[in-house]
């Protein structure tokens, strides 16, 4: 059970660490169009993204992928902007409209990119072979929905105050947080490794 926790707490911290908030900042740009009431897509979308990263995990922990970090910690903001341009450009459309079946095929490659960004790390922390990490991984991973939930939580609960509350709209809600998120993200891009 103490090792459990151990990795658990580790995927708490992953998503929750707020010095590297890109994980954050993804899962608010990815719920940008949902509500309360949208809780069972949402929760599929998290747990698909949840999924697609302990995919990366696996393929790297048993060797079949690797790619440079440079590439990965560029492509980590380039989903996130791609996800907030797609709302600012289908804000206060219903996200009812967009299919499923594309929606989570989207979420599941970028977490599968998400999820390269911490291969390398996650595999330096780890020593033996694959199948000895195959059980901390899987910790790990409940450690990152149980976080990414406190995010949707959280963000749902902001949406709803101040959509009912202070009457923004949903059209008003996605273009001020697809826009700020786009200015969050921007200088993450620029100042990116590939371009030095």
């Amino acid at each position: 059970m103490q090792e459990f926790l151990i990795y658990f707490n580790m995927g708490l911290k992953h998503v929750l660490d707020i010095t590297a908030y890109d994980h954050i900042v993804f899962l608010i740009a990815l719920l940008i169009p949902y509500t309360f009431k949208d809780w069972k897509r949402v929760f599929l979308l998290v747990s698909l993204f949840t999924l697609g990263h302990t995919l990366a995990l696996i393929l790297s922990v048993f060797g079949v992928i690797s790619i440079s970090v440079t590439v990965v910690e560029f492509l980590i903001p380039i989903t996130i902007l791609i996800t907030a341009l797609y709302h600012l450009f289908t804000a206060g459309k219903s996200a009812k409209k967009e299919t499923i079946t594309f929606v989570a095929i989207v979420t599941v490659c970028f977490g599968l990119i998400h999820g390269l960004g911490f291969s390398n790390y996650f595999n330096t922390i780890m020593v033996g072979s694959g199948m000895t990490k195959l059980v901390p991984l899987l910790e790990f991973a409940l450690g990152i929905e149980a976080a990414q939930l406190i995010v949707v939580l959280a963000v749902l609960l902001l949406a709803y105050i101040l959509q009912t509350f202070f009457r923004f709209s949903k059209r008003d809600w996605a273009l001020v947080l697809s826009g700020f998120i786009i200015g969050v993200v921007l200088p993450m891009i620029l100042q990116s490794e590939i371009f030095k």
